[in-house]
């Protein structure tokens, strides 16, 4: 019997901002999982969260659900950016079009750049 995909989810704290550092794959058996690190991360009320996916190996949709709720819940002031390189996380996030509605970049040190601006909110 293969086993259950899995999911690691490391937080980083560099001040106020939180970075979700995700491994493995984000389905709809882990997606769970990741809901519940970020609502941990946004009780603490971070100035920004950025969810970097560079390690991740396969994200679904409803992984992408995800990240689009939490940009929702995230308040308008408040940054938020996602890390994705490739064809495995950069991709789908430019064919569902979520890289118009938030910040999508390809390195931790621009999405940190983009999150240090207060109430950037532009994609």
């Amino acid at each position: 019997m293969p086993s259950s995909p899995q999911l690691f989810v490391d937080l980083d704290w560099r001040g106020t901002t939180v970075t979700l550092r995700c491994s493995g794959v984000v389905d709809m058996l882990t997606a769970p999982d990741l809901e519940q690190q970020i609502t941990g991360a946004l009780a603490q009320n971070p100035s920004a969260m950025i969810v970097d996916l560079t390690l991740v190996d396969f994200i679904s949709s409803r992984g992408l659900w995800v990240l689009l709720d939490t940009y929702k819940r995230c308040s308008p002031t408040m940054g938020f950016a996602v890390v994705a390189d490739g064809p495995t996380t950069l991709r789908p996030l430019k064919l569902m079009g979520m890289t118009d509605v938030f910040p999508v970049r390809t390195s931790l040190t621009d999405a940190l750049d983009d999150v240090a601006v207060p109430g950037r909110r532009t994609a």
